[in-house]
């Protein structure tokens, strides 16, 4: 809370997985991966509740061993593979009205720090801005690619880029990192959405801006040993 604005933690994390089978309790440093997210949301300031929006009886003990609430089964028509990710979220505020805030932590970003969540949510609050989301810098920036057409010449993807002299000119680009999520409720609900015009960034280091999608990622993640 900040004043007296409440502030939701919801932690999504149904049981299929095409990419990696049960990845949201897979080990990772002898802990399931859900454990990094529930206990750095525990660790905020500014969280007033963290619950757990799943189908699946076996996450549900795992997030309850490490102190998240399971207030309610997550049905199984919002757990399917082409569900909109939005979709549950609506949902957790539907079961659970009367905050002024919801923060989306996935799993899949154990790296993130309970400081960033509360800083992406001050900033929200600061600025006043109806919507928050965790960014980092691209490694690669989208000014300097290109299309490449059917006969095989290339074509800038941003047709400004071709009066920029040198790198150091290029304008600073940034991408969603999937850790944080930041929305007031009701203009969530309106909105459907995090990410409209209205949405401010909050950026992230790329070290904690891994977004676990595949064997590799679970491996490079293990092997950076504690990562608390």
């Amino acid at each position: 809370m900040i004043g007296k604005q409440t502030l939701l933690g919801i932690i999504p994390a149904r049981g299929g997985s095409k990419g990696i089978p049960r990845k949201n309790i897979r080990l990772v440093n002898g802990k399931p991966l859900i454990a990094w997210t529930i206990e750095q949301a525990r660790r905020s300031k500014y969280i007033d509740r963290v619950v757990l929006s799943t189908d699946d009886d076996e996450i549900m003990r795992i997030a309850i061993t490490y102190g998240c609430e399971v207030p309610f089964r997550r049905p199984s028509e919002l757990a399917e593979d082409n569900t909109p990710g939005i979709d549950p979220v609506l949902h957790v505020i539907e079961k659970i009205p009367g905050y002024d805030y919801v923060v989306l932590l996935q799993p899949t970003s154990p790296l993130r720090t309970a400081e960033d969540i509360d800083n992406c949510f001050s900033l929200c609050v600061e600025r006043g801005a109806p919507a928050c989301v965790s960014v980092t810098k691209c490694v690669e920036n989208p000014y300097l690619m290109f299309w490449r057409e059917k006969d095989l010449h290339l074509t800038p993807l941003f047709a400004e880029c071709g009066h920029i002299a040198c790198r150091q000119q290029l304008p600073e680009t940034v991408r969603l990192n999937g850790a944080v999520y930041v929305a007031r409720s009701q203009w969530l609900k309106e909105t459907r959405s995090f990410i409209t015009s209205e949405t401010i960034g909050y950026e992230m280091p790329a070290d904690r801006s891994v977004d676990i999608d595949t064997e590799a990622d679970l491996r490079a993640v293990d092997l950076q040993g504690d990562i608390e």
